[in-house]
């Protein structure tokens, strides 16, 4: 399964998950680690390549992250994007200057195309560049391979020790064909084979849990997820009857939801499931509140209450299982991003359940690699890729307080905007697409009298990571359908609005 490895040095940048997952989708399994890795672990993974990441860090600065030099003597090809160059330019003689401007932006880089690096490229191509510092002077060696207006070494290569540096960040969508140089860097200066595939990711992690588990008994806290829903399945396929499910429904979730996961669990894969209707004690908790970190934190520990509670019942369990993916790996243990909002997951384990050991089947792969997954144990496709959810649900979709009338309002909003847009079959293309309750009320005329009522906000928005986004240019006649159907199908709504805020500077939840 893991036949081949790329290492990414993680320096701190924003575009660190992203770049493992460029190198994934060519098929060669990739894993981030902390920029300070020691040469014996690095011996120990034998990697056929290793990638630095690029860093908000200055070279020069007084805590800025540095890894052993002896890396670049191990014979291992390695890639330096952005602070990554920088760091290996310096550390092996070179010089990194700052100019008199930072340069940000797709800018066009002139080639040198007979680099194994960027062989498939004109004389000219648009990066994303984002830097502050740039090489100066190339280390002894080495060579330039590209350059831009105002930075002279925008790539260099020793291709003798296979060390390449590139100023700008392929990994991006805003960089013209930017996947070319990650495939380059792994077949022609790697040699991989690309033998990262799912389908053997999910055939030797049912028969690793089989041996692991065996006849002992597992526990899933299942939320109806994508992510908690291939853990349960996997578990299924590989120890039956020993899984059970606890579902807490906490009644955030969109309309007839919690009956589709029932029924998926219980018919189709004739899983032990136990769901919890805890509507009214969740109501009850988030009575008056109206901060949406508050929110979140009250659900997370409430969910984690109930679970215990039913937990309790089982008796023994060997083993607790956790839908948690490789992001949430590389954010917990690496990361150093200021907090956005609050994630909210089964992150406290019950202090008195009886397990043996957690088991966490996904905690290598990225959200698409999880699909996939699902999708290769027959999990139904609408599931598999239903819109991205917060744990909180429409909790944080509804804003202000928390009622059972304004759950309800925004649960049949915004089933009709997603019914419309399936409807015109724009949701696969769409990534992200849902209502919210505003806590705004106006104005209306509805049948000659005057109205008092709530305006839902529609949210739809187009992108390939998350971490940025463009609202989505929904045709006209579709959303004045969507508007139609609400304002008459729905009470005490009036107004209907779209969000054309791309991400950033927005985000794209509204809480």
């Amino acid at each position: 399964m893991k036949n081949e490895l790329i290492l990414i040095l993680d320096f701190g940048g924003q575009y660190n998950q992203l770049i493992a997952r460029r190198v994934r989708e060519c098929n060669v399994y990739s894993e981030v680690v902390p920029y300070n890795i020691s040469i014996e672990k690095i011996k120990e993974k034998n990697p056929k390549g290793i990638i630095f990441t690029g860093g908000p860090a200055s070279v020069y600065g007084e805590d800025a992250p540095k890894c052993d030099k002896e890396i670049f003597e191990l014979g291992i090809p390695i890639l330096g994007i952005c602070y990554g160059m920088q760091l290996m330019a310096l550390t092996l003689g070179g010089k990194v200057a700052r100019p008199n401007k930072r340069e940000y932006g797709t800018t066009d880089v002139s080639i040198n195309n007979t680099s194994l690096l960027l062989q498939g490229f004109g004389e000219t191509n648009g990066f994303l560049m984002s830097h502050t510092d740039y090489v100066e002077t190339v280390p002894n060696g080495f060579k330039n391979i590209g350059s831009t207006s105002s930075c002279p070494n925008a790539g260099m290569e020793n291709q003798e020790k296979k060390l390449y540096g590139i100023q700008f960040h392929p990994e991006v969508n805003n960089s013209k064909n930017g996947i070319q140089v990650i495939k380059n860097f792994l077949f022609n200066i790697c040699n991989c084979s690309a033998d990262w595939v799912i389908s053997s990711f999910t055939q030797e992690t049912i028969k690793s849990l089989k041996e692991k588990i065996g006849d002992k008994k597992a526990l899933c806290a299942l939320s109806g997820g994508v992510d908690s829903s291939v853990a349960a399945v996997l578990l299924s396929k590989a120890i039956g009857k020993n899984l059970t499910c606890i579902f807490v429904d906490h009644g955030l979730l969109r309309k007839n939801e919690g009956d589709e996961v029932e029924k998926i669990f219980k018919q189709q894969f004739d899983i032990n499931l136990i769901r919890i209707n805890a509507k009214d004690r969740f109501l009850s908790k988030l009575a008056g509140i109206a901060d949406p970190e508050t929110k979140r934190k009250i659900i997370g520990e409430e969910f984690i209450r109930v679970f215990e509670e039913e937990a309790k019942k089982l008796g023994q369990v060997d083993f607790l299982v956790q839908g948690t993916i490789y992001p949430d790996v590389i954010e917990s243990g690496l990361g150093k991003s200021s907090v956005i909002k609050s994630h909210h997951n089964v992150g406290g384990l019950p202090d008195y359940v009886d397990f043996k050991e957690i088991v966490e089947p996904l905690r290598d792969l990225f959200k698409d690699e999880v699909r996939k997954t699902g999708l290769e144990l027959g999990i139904p496709e609408n599931l598999v890729y239903r819109q991205p959810f917060p744990g909180p649900g429409l909790a944080i979709r509804v804003i202000g307080d928390i009622t059972d009338d304004k759950l309800t309002i925004l649960k049949d909003a915004d089933s009709i905007f997603r019914e419309e847009i399936a409807n015109a079959g724009l949701h696969k293309n769409i990534n992200q697409y849902f209502a919210v309750l505003t806590n705004l009320k106006s104005v209306g005329v509805m049948g000659d009298e005057r109205t008092y009522d709530y305006t839902i906000a529609l949210r739809a928005v187009e992108t390939t990571d998350f971490m940025t986004g463009i609202w989505s240019k929904i045709p006209y006649e579709i959303l004045e359908k969507v508007s139609s159907r609400i304002v008459n199908e729905v009470n005490h709504v009036n107004r209907v609005v779209y969000d054309i805020t791309s991400k950033p500077p927005a985000t794209i939840e509204w809480e």
